[in-house]
């Protein structure tokens, strides 16, 4: 039957503990459930507890636990891709609380959509309780079906012949991955793809405050370019020179036109020295050229 594609959940992980087994927890309950867990781990030690966990869904069949060094966000993504056996892959964070039409919601989509990405609805923790019944614009926490440009990396589904036509995800989108699905999203539409929000795909993003990018620290306190460079480098894979100039210059000023800098303008120098070292980064990365999932490295546990 077409409504039912087999399906594999791809989660990519970094330094999650209680919270990641209970998304698996929640996902492993569903009535409807994948045919297939990947969880792609990155974390370079976990407590005794959680690794004991991963240690038994793993034997028992019920995940794939598949360790990946050094981390990156599109690298565990194409190393789900190579490695998942669905029709459909379903990329999910490792904090989340799915509803329980969230799998089959994918799969109809799919056989509605043959030709599309589906993003799937995300409630954010301060969302939780607000009715969208009524909102006609687009956002991710809406009720309304649309046809969208972008899609976030927390909840989307697509097909995996159509994936790795596209190479997968660009690996040159280091640290925070920062536009990475924007980047995707582009060569997806490029190649006759469209993006369908699908409402009824739903999960509750629980948005934990250790672990995942919030590692590479906070975006407007630090002197690290992690949280910059993918904004120029998206910039350079897919816009004109002019665009790329525009963007090269909008940026450091729109990152220190902020109330934290406001309040504490001997951050402005760090920021902007975060920003220029981003930008030369994601220069060297562009020259190098994207880097697909055929460049993937196979980890081991």
């Amino acid at each position: 039957m077409t409504d039912r594609l087999r399906l594999s959940i791809v989660i990519p992980s970094y330094r999650r503990e209680g919270v990641l087994i209970e998304s698996l927890q929640y996902l492993l309950g569903l009535a409807d459930r994948a045919d297939e867990i990947l969880v792609i781990d990155q974390t370079e030690q976990h407590e005794p507890t959680t690794r004991e966990r991963l240690t038994a869904l793993d034997a028992s069949g019920a995940i794939r636990w598949i360790c990946l060094r050094p981390p990156s966000i599109p690298a565990a993504m194409n190393a789900g891709l190579l490695a998942a056996t669905g029709e459909v892959v379903l990329f999910l964070d490792d904090d989340v609380r799915p509803d329980p039409a969230l799998v089959s919601a994918h799969r109809r989509a799919h056989a509605d959509f043959p030709d599309a990405l589906i993003a799937g609805r995300v409630i954010q923790p301060w969302q939780e309780g607000v009715d969208f019944s009524a909102v006609e614009t687009f956002c991710f926490a809406g009720e309304k079906p649309f046809w969208i440009t972008e899609f976030i990396g927390c909840n989307f589904s697509l097909r995996r012949e159509r994936a790795m036509a596209l190479g997968g995800f660009d690996q040159n989108f280091v640290r925070v991955a920062y536009r990475f699905e924007a980047e995707f999203s582009h060569r997806f539409c490029a190649a006759g793809g469209r993006i369908r929000f699908a409402p009824l795909a739903c999960l509750h993003h629980l948005h934990v405050g250790a672990g995942g990018t919030r590692s590479f620290g906070e975006h407007l306190a630090t002197l690290r370019p992690d949280h910059a460079v993918g904004a120029y480098y998206f910039a350079l894979r897919t816009q004109s020179v002019w665009g790329c100039l525009a963007e090269f210059v909008r940026r450091p000023l729109r990152a220190v036109a902020t109330r934290h800098h406001l309040r504490r303008p001997w951050w402005i120098a760090g920021t902007l020295l975060a920003e220029l070292r981003g930008m030369l980064w994601a220069w060297r990365l562009h020259r190098a050229g994207p880097k697909y999932a055929n460049a993937q490295q196979n980890g081991s546990r």
